[in-house]
């Protein structure tokens, strides 16, 4: 499409609010749309993809344009990453600005503005996987995220999803690890088509799927999703226990817990029950003490699994916000354990990529609890006949297997 001097003076304060980094991107995209809602389909596309690739890639295009400013970043990525030629935006950028950021060699940029990441997150990749496998997390963490949808097998067959998808021409094919997963090739507004409104399919990172298939409730049992959020891990749940049993979705939030009503109805999911938290010492939770079978803690973390979609939070989140987090993980998890019976499963997990938030965590957590045993994540997925086996623990990474950075690790209560 065609540039426009206007067109550029929007994407530039659009990419303005988000590296002020006073809330997340998602949401000030969308207020600044709200706000400009003369913007055509066209052109708010351009606009989030330009800002987007710029808050991605923020330290190698400051490093090209020699600036930090929202116009010099935007210039740098609509030629380095967008791919538009100096002459398109002849009249609309300096000329000086251009030949500086075309005659930029990256080669020549320190490691961690190659890879676009604060310096101390660079350090602890490498002191975690060395330079080399550094480099390939971090560009893995560059490219923009797929959409990944969660059919809901237990009213539908992913076949006849796929069907339905390609009759109205969206591209779509099954993820290779999900049983009910499919991936589409753009971004259609699926909350639109018939399938999302009825309740046969929910947008959710293959990742993400996977953690309901390493609790793998069965039909009849007792289950929580300790941190529930939204609910996107409840219903999977729920959906493989086929609308039997009972599953406690848990949250200290209860803006985010009431998002869960409207899905759980969409879905005809009848056997969730929400349970707003006080803290990690709830009177409510406590009662379920020593009572499920199975209980999933998706812990708050930094979401570093999650740059591809939130490229925000390695600018927003410093290491001293990530020993803080990790400290709630180790309560949190040491509150959810109270709940499971004896021969009862519990799951670990995060969005992270940091060995403090996952690794460090679930070793404190056997260190300190002799009555729970390590489970096996590569044998617990192979009894679901997945085709993953990252070792004992689950470890999964966008250059490897096309999902968020996803960690877990599960245990079994003696």
């Amino acid at each position: 499409m065609r540039v426009t001097r206007a067109l550029l003076a929007q994407a530039s304060a659009a990419l303005s609010s988000l590296v002020e980094l006073s809330r997340p991107a998602d949401e000030a995209l969308s207020l600044f749309f709200r706000g400009h809602r003369s913007l055509g389909q066209q052109d708010r596309a351009f606009v989030a993809e330009a800002a987007f690739a710029a808050l991605r890639r923020r330290r190698s295009l400051e490093a090209a344009a020699g600036s930090g400013a929202p116009e010099a970043l935007l210039a740098a990525a609509l030629l380095r990453i967008i791919g538009l030629s100096g002459r398109a935006l002849e009249g609309l950028v300096e000329e000086k600005l251009v030949a500086r950021i075309r005659a930029a060699r990256a080669e020549s940029f320190p490691a961690a503005v190659r890879a676009d990441l604060p310096d101390w997150l660079w350090d602890r990749l490498v002191a975690a996987h060395g330079d080399a496998e550094a480099m390939r997390i971090a560009q893995g963490m560059l490219n923009a995220a797929p959409l990944d949808l969660r059919v809901n097998v237990a009213r539908v067959t992913r076949d006849a999803v796929l069907a339905r998808l390609r009759e109205d021409e969206i591209a779509a094919s099954t993820t290779p690890y999900s049983p009910a997963g499919i991936r589409l090739s753009g971004k259609p507004p699926v909350n639109r088509h018939p399938l999302f409104r009825d309740g046969l399919i929910e947008v959710q990172d293959e990742g993400s799927q996977l953690l309901a298939w390493l609790l793998a409730p069965r039909r009849g049992e007792m289950v929580a999703d300790y941190c529930a959020g939204a609910g996107g891990k409840t219903l999977a749940m729920a959906m493989l226990m086929r609308g039997t049993g009972r599953i406690y979705a848990l949250d200290v939030s209860a803006k985010r817990l009431a998002a869960l009503a409207p899905r759980a109805a969409r879905a005809s999911v009848s056997n969730v029950h929400a349970i707003v938290l006080s803290g990690e010492s709830d009177t409510r939770a406590k009662r379920l003490a020593g009572k499920l079978d199975r209980v999933l803690v998706d812990a708050p973390c930094s979401g570093f699994g999650t740059l591809r979609r939130n490229p925000d939070l390695k600018w927003r989140h410093g290491p001293e916000a990530v020993a803080e987090l990790a400290q709630k993980q180790h309560r949190i998890l040491a509150a959810a354990a109270r709940l499971v019976k004896p021969g009862g499963r519990l799951v670990y997990a995060t969005c992270s990529i940091l060995p403090d938030e996952n690794e460090a965590v679930a070793d404190a957590f056997c260190s300190a609890h002799a009555e729970f045993t390590p489970l096996p994540c590569n044998e617990l997925l192979a009894a679901q006949r997945i085709p993953l086996d990252t070792g004992e623990r689950l470890r999964l990474w966008p250059h490897i297997h096309g999902t968020d950075g996803f960690f877990a690790a599960a245990f079994r209560r003696r």
